[in-house]
């Protein structure tokens, strides 16, 4: 049984968030000042997350991404990882994550059966990166991302938000990390979303920008093959490289015509399209009859998402337009914590 959307995209992809809480504040993805967090009893249960997982598996849905706020700050994270992993018709798990805690969780991580590891890291200078995330704590996420290698995930993606007048000048230097390991260092446009994010059309720096930059340094990047539901990357590599560079370009360059996933925010709402404020509430369908047959609510979620995918969109309209507004005036409203990264 497969899910198909109305333009014919067969999604097999969710994006999982498990918390909004994160031990940084990073600029692009928290709010500013005071805000708060969503309450406890309003996440998802882990029971509930196997439910909504195990009925997506019997529609195709064949990789998940555990993602936040940071998911690793979530208890037993781990154990929910190796019941996912374990689950008939589910081929990958990975997580996205800033990296502070992989030190102590990767080797559980890779046992429990996540493969993949996307680590967010924006510059490799200590204090721009108390700046962009408000710790001083580089060097522990550059411990853990030293663990990630040493254990020995098959695949290592480091996600780098640029941002004019921030982090640009480091664009080659974190490509560089590609020549010596074996990470796939992927370049992100900044994107407008939440109302209190720091987001400012000028700080955008094109994908195509970003792939000169890396090109007058390092030399011509050759196309690189993406493996089945790898996501909007477009990979390249520069000739002996053992990693890869990949550029993903929300704003500059849309990708939705090919879209295979869905996004589930920790407060069991379907998000159809990041950049949609539309939601349907999972969490709410599933507590209106707690306690029940949980194959009966299996069910129930499967014609859920059969429903709820009639309802995906073509695509964004967000884009780069005038006077630092994006193209269509506006941006999401939630922010980038509450919905997952």
């Amino acid at each position: 049984m497969d899910l198909l959307d109305p333009y014919g995209r067969l999604i097999s992809y969710l994006r999982l968030s498990v918390t909004d809480r994160c031990n940084l504040r990073c600029i692009y993805c928290m709010p500013h000042g005071d805000f708060s967090w969503i309450p406890h009893a309003e996440i998802l249960r882990y029971e509930e997350i196997l439910l909504i997982c195990e009925a997506l598996s019997r529609l195709g849905v064949r990789k998940i991404r555990l993602t936040g706020g940071e998911p690793l700050v979530r208890k037993d994270l781990v154990d929910l990882a190796g019941r996912l992993a374990r689950m008939d018709g589910i081929g990958e798990i990975c997580i996205t994550t800033n990296g502070l805690l992989l030190e102590r969780y990767a080797a559980s991580l890779l046992e429990a059966g996540v493969t993949h590891v996307n680590i967010s890291l924006d510059t490799l200078r200590p204090e721009r990166f108390a700046a962009i995330t408000g710790r001083d704590a580089f060097a522990l996420a550059w411990r853990g991302i030293e663990k990630a290698l040493e254990v020995g995930f098959p695949r290592i993606k480091l996600n780098a938000v640029v941002m004019r007048g921030i982090n640009e000048d480091e664009v080659v230097d974190l490509a560089r990390l590609s020549l010596s390991s074996p990470i796939e260092v992927r370049f992100i446009e900044f994107m407008p979303i939440g109302t209190c994010s720091s987001w400012e059309q000028r700080r955008v720096v094109t994908c195509e920008e970003i792939k000169t930059l890396v090109e007058e340094a390092l030399g011509p990047l050759e196309p690189h093959c993406s493996a089945k539901d790898s996501g909007p990357a477009r990979i390249y590599s520069t000739s002996g490289a053992p990693g890869n560079l990949g550029f993903i370009s929300p704003l500059s360059r849309h990708f939705c015509a090919t879209c295979n996933r869905i996004r589930i925010t920790p407060d069991g709402r379907l998000r159809l399209c990041l950049f949609s404020d539309e939601e349907l509430d999972i969490k709410g369908m599933i507590r209106s009859r707690d306690g029940g047959d949980p194959e009966e609510s299996i069910l129930r979620l499967v014609a859920f998402f059969q429903d709820a995918i009639q309802k995906k969109p073509a695509g964004h309209t967000v884009g780069l337009g005038k006077e630092g507004k994006p193209a269509d005036g506006g941006r999401c409203v939630r922010g980038m914590s509450r919905i997952g990264g």
